[in-house]
């Protein structure tokens, strides 16, 4: 009996002394950090409206999550592709990093965010939102558009989703002006 009590006050010592947390594991579950419910690689999303496709959004990997307000975090990047009833490109967008709120209907692009329109006009920022339900980028940020001819800066812009038309807030830069006098014939 001695020699039973024995082995199991042994068997305890073992057991407890043979459990072991990853500090880091631990740290992460007490601060309430959030996990992924769902997490994948090389993603294809289409939005489609009357079963006409708009857009196509590209990453390398996305991480959903769970919370009052859901998202998905594409971490490695994007490219948004904006098409015509066509199927014909009209401009796309590449960001180091991307977060989609699904319940807003809003993406948020950042880190050297790139849109290029079917002219081959360029914005370069640093932060971009596409608000999916009104069809609208913008930024508050500043923002580079680069056209054939002229380069123009400013701290701000909104644009139709294909950025085929803008407005640039906060303007600089040397801009070209069409004057109608000016193109009559002599």
């Amino acid at each position: 009996m001695k020699a039973t009590r024995y082995f199991l006050f042994l068997l305890v010592v073992l057991i407890a002394s043979s459990c072991e947390n990853d500090l880091s594991k631990v740290a992460i579950y007490s601060k309430g950090e959030l996990s992924p419910v769902e997490s994948a690689k090389n993603i294809r999303i289409i939005y489609s409206d009357s079963a006409k496709v708009q857009v196509e959004v590209t990453a390398p990997e996305l991480d959903r999550y769970e919370t009052d307000n859901p998202y998905f975090e594409m971490k490695k990047g994007l490219r948004a592709t904006f098409f015509d009833e066509h199927l014909r490109v009209k401009s796309r967008m590449d960001a180091d990093y991307g977060v989609r709120y699904e319940r807003e209907q809003r993406m948020e692009a950042r880190k050297n965010v790139v849109v290029v329109n079917e002219k081959g006009e360029t914005l370069n920022t640093e932060h971009l939102i596409w608000d999916e339900k009104n069809e609208k980028l913008t930024s508050n940020q500043f923002v580079k558009i680069t056209t054939k001819d002229e380069i123009i800066y400013g701290n701000g812009f909104e644009a139709n989703q294909d950025f085929s038309k803008y407005k640039i807030f906060n303007i600089k830069g040397t801009i070209s002006i069409n004057n109608p006098e000016n193109d009559k014939d002599s």
